[in-house]
């Protein structure tokens, strides 16, 4: 029996972790939680940090795994390719896990293979922050060279506001784990996420994502759907950057999730990650658009197999999470209702009655979803909607 090492037990792995059982595969799961809900479905748990490299690696070549991978999260993936390495098994290499996981380090290396990209400032200390904000006449954006999710991510809205761009820098150094921040342009334009899954250094891209985010100042992003509603000839210069992105990092083997903003000046790269999108994007989205199991191909590529991308359907999908005002949950009425609607797959909650709901500042702070599939991107999205006017979420 193959065994495979699956970074991170929390409801984000649960979809690799539980597929990789169907496959009849034995799952060594690792996170520091030791309550985490993907332990409950694993053959073996190890209460260790995703990024204690050593601890990982000792215990991948303990348990001799013929695998190692991570399905939506970013910080894991150094550990991926330390282990990928110290065992000589598939995966990225170290060079490119550092740049796919430091947006500075990533941007340089865009940069250097003229892959289209805003511009940008790399800074650490509050001087050289000042300095680069002045380099701007307008709009700029400020984010942690470390971090997902949209946290600490702000949009200073003008370069004379002293007191907002104040505000971004400490906002971003609160969640940049190196302590180093991003400045750089305000990218206008229809926002995409890129799904790609590489094998032996062929590039295939399986689909585009249109997303929906609370827009300014944090741009958390509430929305997607499949395929993009973009003209056929923009697509093809998405697929033309997202594919030097992912050549310039330097990624082989494996997935990634490349966004991008569509700029007046043509496509541009706002980050990518060697690995699966989260947002039940690649879980969920891709599977229903496309008939193509993300996750069993991932899994499949990281034990050195071959998967399965042939045939793919032409149907489309959507998420729209729920917006709630500050409050605590009283009740959720509706949902049964909701459910009932054609074209419904899911409706999912991630706070209960009780809980209190606060800003929405990240993507950890939306409290649900819903998830549509219909022949068509505009359906989809129409499905979902009408679901969430459906559902009723009293607070107090």
């Amino acid at each position: 029996m193959k065994k495979i090492m699956i970074l991170g037990a929390s409801i984000l792995q649960l979809p690799a972790i539980s597929k990789a059982k169907e496959m009849g595969l034995k799952v060594i799961a690792v996170d520091m939680d030791k309550n985490a809900v993907g332990f409950k479905e694993a053959d073996v748990a190890l209460e260790i940090s995703t990024i204690d490299i050593s601890k990982v690696v000792e215990a991948a070549k303990e348990y001799e795994v013929d695998g190692v991978m991570t399905l939506a999260s970013d910080m894991p993936m150094r550990t991926v390719a330390a282990v990928a390495k110290e065992l000589s098994i598939v995966g990225i290499s170290e060079d490119t896990a550092i740049k796919a996981t430091n947006k500075a380090l990533m941007r340089q290396s865009l940069k250097q293979y003229n892959v289209p990209i805003p511009r940008f400032f790399r800074v650490s200390d509050y001087e050289s922050y000042l300095s680069s904000a002045k380099q701007f006449t307008d709009k700029f954006i400020v984010k942690p060279a470390d971090n997902s999710g949209s946290r600490g991510v702000f949009l200073v809205e003008h370069y004379t506001d002293k007191a907002s761009i104040d505000y971004a820098y400490q906002y971003s150094k609160k969640y940049s784990r190196s302590g180093e921040i991003i400045v750089e342009e305000f990218m206008e334009g229809s926002e995409v996420s890129v799904e790609i899954l590489c094998v032996d250094g062929l590039v295939n891209i399986l689909a585009i994502t249109d997303k929906l985010t609370s827009g300014e100042p944090r741009f958390v992003e509430m929305g997607h759907s499949q395929p993009t509603l973009l003209s056929s000839e923009i697509r093809k210069q998405i697929e033309t950057v997202a594919t030097a992105a992912v050549k310039a990092i330097g990624i082989e083997n494996g997935p990634s999730h490349t966004e991008i903003i569509v700029t007046s000046e043509g496509p541009k790269i706002v980050e990518l990650g060697a690995r699966l999108g989260g947002d039940n994007i690649t879980t969920h989205l891709v599977p229903l658009s496309t008939g193509i199991d993300m996750v069993e191909c991932c899994i499949r590529v990281a034990l050195g197999e071959r998967p399965n991308l042939g045939n793919p359907i032409k149907k489309a999908s959507a998420i729209r999470y729920f917006e709630t005002p500050p409050g605590k949950i009283k009740a959720i009425n509706g949902l049964e209702e909701a459910s009932q609607l054609p074209n419904i797959k899911q409706i999912s909650f991630v706070k209960s009655i009780g809980d209190y709901v606060g800003k929405i500042n990240s993507s950890s702070d939306r409290i649900g979803f819903v998830i549509a599939q219909a022949e068509d991107a505009e359906s989809a999205i129409r499905v979902c909607e009408e679901a969430l006017r459906r559902i009723n979420i009293s607070l107090e």
